[in-house]
C-alpha cells in the first residue's frame, strides 16, 4: 500500500513543480505598460496614466485643419503615421464642415493616438480664392485647448503645433519643439517658391528672414515654422487668428504679434540651418476618367460625407464637447552667406 501511494507521489511530482514555477513566473513579471494612446478618458488624454521618463515630457498639442477632398484619408494617414511615433502628443482634429464625417469619425477611433475631433464650417464668404484658409478650424482647436484647461490646477507643461494634414514632418522637429520655453521657430521647405524659407540667426538670435515672399512682414514664416508654449497660449487669451484686417499671407505674422516679439523668439534645428518640415503638398489628383455616376457594386470609402447623427453638436471628443460659445461660424530678406543649410 505505501510503495502504491509512494508511486502515485512521483507521478505527481513533476506537476506540481511544474505549477510551482508558472506562478512564480507570472508574480515576478511585471505589469503591462498602458496601451498606447489610450488615456482615462478613452483614449482622449494626453499622456494620461503614462509613467516613467515619458510622464515627464511637455506634451505636443497639434492642431491640424482638414477639409473632405479625394485624397484627405491619404494625407490624415500619412500624418498620423508621424505622430503615432511621438510620445506625450494630442492631435486636435479639426474638420471644416457643418458636422462631423463618418470617415474622419471612423478614422479618429482607429488611428491608435490621443485625438479630439472638432468641427466647424468656414463661411461661404471666407471660401474666395486669395483669402486665409483654416482660420475658424484653428481658433477653434485653441478655444478647446483654453477651455480644457480653465478649470483645471497650474497646467503641465505644453507646447502648441500647428500640424497642416498636407506637410511631411521629421520625427526630429518634435523633439526639438518639446523644449519650447516661449515660441519657438525653424526652417520649412519647399515653401514661398524656394527650396526653403529660415529665420536668419546670428548669436543665437533671430535678426532677419529667409524668404522668397515679403520680407517685409514682421514674421516671415510658414505655418509650419513655428510652436508656442502652451502657457503663453494660456497666457494670452484672446489671441486667434484674424479675419477681419487681415491680408493674406499675414496670417501667421497677425497672429504671433499678439504674444511675442522677433528678439524673444528661440531658433531651434541647429540655429535654424537644418530643415525638419516640408510643404510637400499632395499632387492634383487626375480623375478624367471617373465616371459621372457610381458604376461599381461595392461602396468605397474614400471621401467624407457627414454623419446624420449628432449633425447638431459643435465637437466630438470623448471627454466632451466644445461648448457652443467656441463655435466660431519691416525685416529686411539677409541671405545665408556661406551657411551650409541640411535638407
Amino acid at each position: 500500500m505505501k510503495s502504491l501511494l509512494f508511486g502515485r507521489f512521483l507521478l505527481l511530482l513533476p506537476w506540481v513543480l511544474v505549477v510551482i514555477i508558472v506562478l512564480d513566473i507570472d508574480s515576478s513579471r511585471p505589469p503591462l505598460p498602458p496601451r498606447a494612446g489610450a488615456g482615462a478618458d478613452g483614449g482622449g488624454g494626453a499622456g494620461v496614466g503614462v509613467r516613467g521618463p515619458e510622464a515627464a515630457l511637455p506634451t505636443i498639442y497639434a492642431i491640424t485643419p482638414t477639409y473632405s477632398r479625394p485624397v484627405q484619408k491619404a494625407e490624415l494617414t500619412r500624418l498620423a503615421n508621424t505622430l503615432r511615433q511621438v510620445s506625450r502628443l494630442h492631435w486636435i482634429l479639426v474638420e471644416d464642415a457643418a458636422a462631423r464625417s463618418e470617415l474622419v469619425s471612423r478614422f479618429v477611433a482607429a488611428a491608435g493616438l490621443p485625438c479630439t475631433h472638432l468641427h466647424v464650417p468656414t463661411p461661404r464668404r471666407y471660401k474666395r480664392p486669395g483669402l486665409p484658409r483654416a482660420t475658424e478650424q484653428r481658433n477653434a482647436g485653441l478655444a478647446w485647448l483654453r477651455q480644457r484647461h480653465q478649470h483645471l490646477p497650474p497646467p503641465q507643461p505644453g507646447v502648441l503645433f500647428f500640424a497642416d494634414d498636407d506637410n511631411t514632418y521629421s520625427l526630429e522637429l518634435f523633439h526639438e519643439m518639446r523644449t519650447t520655453r516661449k515660441v519657438s521657430v525653424w526652417p520649412v521647405g519647399l515653401v514661398g517658391g524656394r527650396r526653403y524659407e529660415r529665420p536668419v540667426v546670428e548669436n543665437g538670435k533671430v535678426v532677419g528672414w529667409y524668404t522668397g515672399w515679403r520680407a517685409d512682414r514682421p514674421f516671415a514664416i510658414d505655418m509650419a515654422g513655428f510652436a508656442v508654449s502652451l502657457q503663453v497660449i494660456l497666457s494670452h487669451p484672446k489671441a486667434v487668428f484674424k479675419r477681419r484686417g487681415s491680408q493674406p499671407g499675414m496670417q501667421e505674422s497677425d497672429f504671433l504679434k499678439q504674444i511675442t516679439t522677433v528678439e524673444e523668439l528661440e531658433p531651434k534645428a541647429n540655429n535654424c540651418t537644418k530643415v525638419l518640415v516640408w510643404h510637400t503638398r499632395t499632387e492634383k489628383v487626375n480623375l478624367a476618367n471617373e465616371p459621372k455616376y457610381h458604376l461599381d457594386t461595392v461602396n468605397i470609402e474614400l471621401c467624407a460625407q457627414s454623419l446624420t447623427r449628432g449633425a447638431s453638436s459643435p465637437s466630438c471628443h470623448c471627454a466632451g464637447g466644445l461648448p457652443k460659445a467656441h463655435h466660431i461660424a519691416g525685416t529686411t530678406e539677409i541671405h545665408p552667406g556661406h551657411l551650409l543649410i541640411h535638407l
